[in-house]
């Protein structure tokens, strides 16, 4: 009997030390839950007409009086971006809460809605809007490309609430918007001609009228409207690969689709399962990660070499993991996603190597934190903080724990535990200071501006 006790008492020894290793991950609350209803439709005169019902949910602690969306479209307009020859051209027919119209303002890219009656945590409200518009020549992202055009937030979208509507000012550099992850019914009726591209597994190169789309869990929908493609296809698993082309050789088609595949297979070996059945590659407008859909041509409105071009894809492809499933707010942790999308990309093109080679301009900087707000890198380019700040130093650490396998046994771990969750920067620290065993935060604070890393 005596054993016995004692054996329980190891046992049980063991699992209160086992427990003081247990780490256990925060996150950020959305505050809001959103489910849209959408119907799109397209003239032959490139008018579209939308026709949006989003059901939202009071998830936070505070009551609501009143909504803030996101409405992006608004800033291609002549009056927000008089730069443009082109202009888009918007018109509200209606905006309805709870079918009942509602008072609101438009100023740039912010629809405000004051409402009648609070929403109790864990209510919900309907939101309801109808208007027409036109795509901009030389927008971003949202924008018509000769004759393709990209729909890129090109809805009113639901921010998150954390202590009020996280809301702020649209900035033409970088991504200036924050929304959770949502479920969506889509249906589009576009003219014939065109192939259509979506956020979705279901688009299967028919056009066909009153295509109708479920797409669940994701932050965003993106949909292109394609105009004679040329079009790879490939298989990675069981995931679907294509690649979408205008005037590319289909050698070089084929490449990307090849680097595609094996950039695919690697961050789903090394990270974690991709949650699509399919993964579409626009070679047309500036690199850039949807769900389910990149597009790579340009940097900023600049064209890049062939071999660019694929290295974007490869960036743009590791954002399904580093955005796409594990969420942060890119106005003001932009290199959580960007400096980790590029963590992933320099592991797949490092080959046989063990330790990442990288170029520290940190001398010819002005030495600011890689974790600012956008609006606070007015005067310097933000990229050299967000992603070339952030890495080279994430891969000085990585470097300093074991290199390539220490890299990619860390990113294994942080989608297991954040997948489906917002991070922040002191949440991100926290995790990298317990896997690694760092004593304190003198890795990080050269380069990142830390609050309570110890929450």
């Amino acid at each position: 009997m005596k054993k016995i006790f004692s054996l329980w008492v190891l046992i049980i020894f063991l699992l209160i030390g086992c427990s003081e290793v247990v780490f256990n991950p925060h996150e950020e609350p959305a505050g809001s839950q959103s489910n849209y209803d959408m119907k799109l439709s397209m003239d032959n005169n490139g008018l579209f007409s939308a026709d949006i019902s989003i059901n939202i949910l009071n998830v936070s602690n505070e009551k609501w009086d009143e909504l803030k969306l996101y409405f992006i479209p608004n800033m291609f307009t002549s009056e927000n971006s008089p730069q443009l020859n082109t202009p888009s051209e918007v018109r509200i027919e209606s905006v309805k809460i709870e079918n009942q119209d509602a008072s609101y303002s438009l100023e740039k890219d912010t629809i405000n809605i004051p409402l009648k009656t609070s929403v109790s945590p864990n209510e919900s409200i309907n939101f309801q809007m109808k208007y027409h518009f036109t795509l901009p020549i030389d927008g971003f992202r949202f924008e018509k490309i000769d004759s393709n055009y990209h729909l890129a937030q090109w809805y009113p979208m639901v921010p998150t609430y954390q202590k009020g509507w996280n809301k702020l000012d649209y900035t033409f550099k970088g991504e200036s918007y924050h929304t959770t992850f949502s479920n969506f019914n889509l249906t589009v009726d576009i003219p014939k001609e065109y192939t259509l591209v979506i956020t979705s597994d279901e688009d299967k190169l028919l056009n066909l009228s009153n295509n109708l789309f479920r797409i669940e869990n994701v932050k965003e929908i993106f949909v292109a409207l394609l105009k004679d493609p040329q079009v790879i296809q490939k298989k990675s698993q069981n995931v679907n690969i294509r690649v979408f082309g205008k005037d590319e050789s289909e050698e070089f088609l084929d490449k990307v689709a090849e680097t595609a595949v094996e950039s695919f297979n690697y961050f789903q070996s090394i990270i974690g399962p991709y949650p699509h059945k399919q993964l579409d590659i626009i070679l047309d407008g500036p690199g850039m990660e949807y769900p389910g859909v990149v597009t790579a041509s340009s940097i900023n409105g600049r064209s890049v070499t062939n071999e660019a071009i694929k290295n974007i894809v490869v960036h743009e492809i590791a954002h399904q993991w580093f955005y796409g499933i594990i969420s942060n707010d890119p106005y003001t942790d932009a290199w959580l996603d960007e400096g980790i999308a590029q963590i992933a990309t320099h592991l797949f093109l490092m080959h046989n190597e063990k330790e990442f080679s990288y170029l520290d301009h940190s001398d010819k900087m002005e030495p600011l934190p890689s974790n600012l707000p956008l609006h606070e890198y007015l005067k310097s380019p933000q990229s050299n903080y967000i992603y070339g700040q952030s890495s080279t130093n994430l891969a000085k650490i990585f470097n300093q724990h074991g290199g390539k396998q220490t890299a990619e046994d860390f990113l294994s771990r942080y989608f297991t535990l954040y997948k489906y969750k917002e991070v922040d920067t002191d949440e991100f620290v926290r995790f990298m200071k317990f896997y690694l065993e760092l004593k304190d935060d003198s890795l990080f604070e050269s380069w990142l501006k830390l609050g309570d890393a110890e929450k």
